[in-house]
C-alpha cells in the first residue's frame, strides 16, 4: 500500500511539474513575441537622440499606465511555499493516526486503528495539498494574465510616444 501511495504521489507531482513547465514556456514565448518593439528613426534621428527619446517615452508610458517593465520581472515571481511537498500528507497522517488509535483502543486494537487512521489521514492530506496547489496555480495564472495586460498597455503608450516623436514602431 505504501508503494502505491508513493507512486501516485510521484505521478501527481510529475504531472504538476509538466503543467507548470508548459505554462512557464508559454508565458516566455508570449513575452518574446511581445518583446521589445522595433524602432526605426524615420526622420534621420541619431542613435544618441533615439536613446534620449526612448528614455523619455519609457518615463511617459510608465507614468501613463502605472506599469514599469523594468520592475515587472521582480514582482511576477511566486513566493516560496511554506510547507514541503509532503506537509499536508504528514499532518493528515498524524491527525488520522491519533483519531485511529483512539477508535482502535475502543475496538481493542489501537495499532490497527492508528494505521488505518494514518492511511486515511494521508489521503485526505494529499487531497488538501492538491487543492492548495490548484488554487496557487490559478492565482499565478491570473497574475500572469494581468501582468500581460499591463505590459500590452505600456507597449501601446511607449509606441504612441515614439511615433509622436517621428519614429516608425513595429
Amino acid at each position: 500500500m505504501a508503494k502505491m501511495g508513493q507512486r501516485a504521489m510521484f505521478v501527481v507531482l510529475a504531472a504538476f511539474i509538466v503543467v507548470l513547465l508548459v505554462f512557464v514556456c508559454g508565458m516566455r514565448t508570449q513575452a518574446l513575441a511581445q518583446g521589445q518593439p522595433i524602432i526605426y528613426p524615420s526622420k534621420g534621428q541619431s542613435q544618441e537622440q533615439m536613446e534620449k527619446d526612448k528614455y523619455a517615452c519609457y518615463s511617459w508610458a510608465k507614468q501613463q499606465t502605472g506599469f514599469d517593465p523594468m520592475r515587472a520581472g521582480a514582482t511576477a515571481q511566486a513566493p516560496p511555499s511554506s510547507q514541503g511537498p509532503h506537509g499536508e500528507r504528514v499532518a493528515g497522517a498524524a491527525r488520522g493516526a491519533a483519531v485511529g488509535a483512539v477508535t482502535g483502543a475502543i475496538a481493542s486494537d489501537a495499532g490497527k486503528g492508528a494505521a488505518a487512521g494514518a492511511a486515511g489521514g494521508a489521503m485526505i492530506g494529499g487531497m488538501r495539498q492538491r487543492a492548495v496547489a490548484r488554487q496557487q496555480a490559478d492565482a499565478q495564472q491570473q497574475k500572469a494574465a494581468a501582468l500581460g495586460q499591463q505590459q500590452a498597455g505600456y507597449n501601446r503608450a511607449f509606441g504612441a510616444c515614439l511615433e509622436g516623436r517621428g519614429y516608425v514602431v513595429k
